[in-house]
């Protein structure tokens, strides 16, 4: 049995922050990508809510929680989560823009997280350089601009679906549609003038062996070169990293290759696990 399955918000930093919660053990916490919310996560929610309290959330701004005026900071809502249930430790796994905020909470609130995996993660104080990022980023901008979303959405689901020299028709059209469809919300939702995001200072880039959670890094070897990278400098700079390239995978790695994500993580993490609990009881 995986457990009940709880869902609700969190009053969280001036934010109602919706959650789900499914399963017993080990807390594992899962931050969704930059183009997704929290619906990304459901093969491993599946899988891993059989020996895991796994925990999904909505970050500001994304799925069910509304982003609000004034200052904010991801990873301070993330720890404000966790306080709020009652998690004292968690693996925690972020994907690209949740890979980013789940980076400043290790460095930030590093007794709170027992193991970190990321997958093609963002980083902060990083910056974008290579012309199809910054061609990218122009272009969405643009569409954005004449409030033409529908063309926005398809610019991220071209750079962050289908990938690296690979053609819509190469990628499961039902991973396309979902995440068309949290794209699509996510540009939707209302944005107040006003909502700034804190950076850490210095960036995370700066912090880096600072880092002595042992930390996986999966990268896909279709995503963008700049995100392959970033991976790599993240796996070599932390104390305890590792990295994997997942062959025949984009940016998503958790939606496109669902079992491979599944068995690497679980491998990982029943290692980081045994030194704090050797007899499993």
């Amino acid at each position: 049995m995986s457990g009940q399955t709880r869902t609700g918000f969190a009053p969280v930093n001036g934010i109602r922050m919706y959650f789900e919660t499914r399963g017993r053990g080990e807390a594992l916490l899962l931050l969704h990508a930059g183009v997704a919310d929290s619906r990304m996560w459901d093969s491993q929610v599946e899988e891993f809510s059989t020996t895991h309290s796994v925990i999904t959330c909505d970050l500001r701004g994304f799925g069910q929680s509304q982003m609000s005026s004034g200052q904010f900071a991801h990873h301070e809502d993330v720890a404000a989560l966790l306080e709020y249930l009652a998690v004292e430790k968690a693996g925690v796994t972020g994907a690209s823009f949740g890979g980013r905020v789940a980076l400043d909470l290790a460095l930030t609130c590093p007794e709170v997280v027992s193991a970190l995996v990321l997958a093609a993660p963002a980083l902060g104080g990083y910056k974008f350089e290579s012309a199809e990022m910054v061609e990218f980023f122009a272009a969405e901008e643009e569409a954005l601009a004449r409030g033409d979303l529908v063309a926005a959405t398809e610019l991220n689901l071209r750079m962050w679906v289908d990938g690296f020299r690979r053609n819509p028709g190469d990628v499961s059209g039902v991973i396309r549609e979902r995440v068309r469809e949290m794209q699509l919300n996510i540009f939707s939702q209302p944005q107040p003038a006003d909502a700034t995001e804190k950076e850490l200072d210095p960036p995370a880039i700066a912090r880096l062996s600072s880092i002595v959670i042992p930390t996986l890094v999966l990268v896909g070897d279709k995503d963008v070169a700049e995100f392959q990278a970033i991976s790599k400098l993240i796996a070599r700079s932390v104390r305890h990293g590792r990295l994997v390239l997942m062959p025949g995978a984009a940016h998503l790695t958790s939606m496109e290759s669902p079992a491979e994500f599944n068995r690497l993580v679980r491998a990982f993490l029943h290692a980081a696990e045994l030194p704090q609990n050797p007899r499993g009881d």
